[in-house]
């Protein structure tokens, strides 16, 4: 069968198995058929011998929980995310990929009114006692103060599900991106979806429809041409995803260089924010998979924090995923709890006051089992004194 694999890419591994330890499907099973080395090996006998694609090869792709850290130790560069990725969509287009219930949930995504509608709706689901504990939902707000522009200097995507559930995480961002001395446009419903959610799940004619839309609303023309304005984002999903548009797309776009996780920004420009007292806090970093194994920028998360806290540890598993992986949690929800156990049992090693993690659903995910879970924007926002628009200060 034709997984549609690029061959000169799927021969570049050369089945070492330097991946194996920083992989974390293979950490939980020992299964080489859950390990990057395996799953490569399976889509070469697919590909290239016409191995039958029966369940326990379906099994083996839909259990990678696409989290990449096979990339850094690899010393050929396999290129594995974008192998998986076609794997994953070509599953899908042959009905063996993202279910119907899943496709059917994100179609709200690219539609931010109904999206923020559905969201009030399960708001008051939780607080009716509707919605089970075990989906691992933080509790969503009722309704969302809208972001203010304060300027033109940055645009500050917004995204889709976290600005719907998380814009608390939004106001602090934009209050420290202000404090820095930028002016702020947020996105909002101009670029309602970046598309990573659909990468994971295989949905790719989806996922390049709303790069599309994404770039042409984000790209602004003025009488002397386009202007090149700076895309911050606080999503480590979405910042990935939208610096792959190129690849995405097939083209060499300049998009991608325009964008910027939001730490990755700030982190030339601390010197500029006020001084002031840190907080009594020791604060573990989660790294997210897409911020430090995709981006590779996570050490300015720790740049950023260090002025303003009292103490900041790492966690003693080389960045292991911590199991969410877009909807990887609810799709394989067994193997993602023993990941997650294994980032629980690190946290738990350093014993910190909190986690900061820079991901959505990492926090949402680390939060359903206890964590005390944080955007590192909200420490900085509370550093500094900020409150959000409804006058509380981030959550303690």
């Amino acid at each position: 069968m034709d997984l549609r694999l690029n061959e000169d890419e799927l021969n570049i591994c050369v089945q070492c198995g330097l991946c194996l330890p920083f992989c974390p499907t293979y950490r939980v099973t020992g299964e080489e058929s859950k390990s990057p080395r395996g799953r490569i090996q399976l889509m070469r006998e697919v590909q290239l011998h016409d191995a039958p694609l029966n369940d326990e090869v379906v099994d083996s792709f839909a259990t990678c929980v696409q989290c990449r850290a096979c990339e850094p130790a690899c010393p050929s560069s396999v290129p594995y995310g974008h192998l998986m990725e076609r794997v994953r969509e070509t599953l899908t287009d042959e009905g063996k990929g993202a279910p119907a219930w899943l496709r059917l949930g994100f179609k709200p995504l690219a539609n931010p009114t109904l999206l923020r509608a559905g969201s009030s709706v399960l708001a008051l689901a939780q607080r009716a006692k509707l919605v089970p504990k075990q989906l691992g939902l933080a509790e969503l707000p009722l309704t969302r103060e809208p972001l203010q522009t304060t300027g033109t200097d940055v645009f500050f995507f917004t995204g889709c599900v976290m600005d719907a559930w998380q814009r608390d995480v939004h106001q602090a961002g934009q209050r420290v991106l202000e404090a820095a001395g930028f002016g702020v446009t947020p996105t909002g419903d101009m670029a309602p979806c970046c598309g990573a959610l659909h990468a994971h799940a295989g949905l790719g004619n989806d996922q390049r429809s709303m790069a599309r839309d994404v770039i042409t609303a984000l790209t602004v023309e003025d009488d002397g041409g386009t202007l090149d304005r700076p895309i911050v984002t606080d999503s480590a999903g979405c910042g990935a995803a939208m610096k792959d548009y190129g690849h995405l797309l097939g083209t060499h776009h300049e998009f991608s260089g325009r964008v910027f996780d939001i730490h990755e920004f700030l982190a030339p420009h601390v010197d500029t924010l006020p001084e002031v007292e840190p907080l009594d806090l020791k604060v573990a970093i989660q790294d997210p998979c897409h911020l430090r194994h995709v981006q590779r920028v996570h050490e300015a998360t720790r740049d950023v924090l260090r002025p303003f806290v009292r103490e900041l540890v790492e966690l003693d598993d080389d960045g292991m995923c911590c199991g969410a992986g877009g909807a990887y949690s609810v799709l394989e929800a067994e193997l993602s709890g023993k990941i997650r156990d294994r980032k629980v049992e690190a946290i738990e090693r350093v014993a910190p006051d909190v986690v900061a993690s820079a991901n959505p659903g990492c926090s949402m995910h680390l939060g359903a089992v206890g964590v005390p879970t944080i955007h590192p924007m909200e420490l900085v926002a509370r550093a500094l004194g900020y409150t959000n628009q409804d006058g509380r200060t981030p959550p303690e």
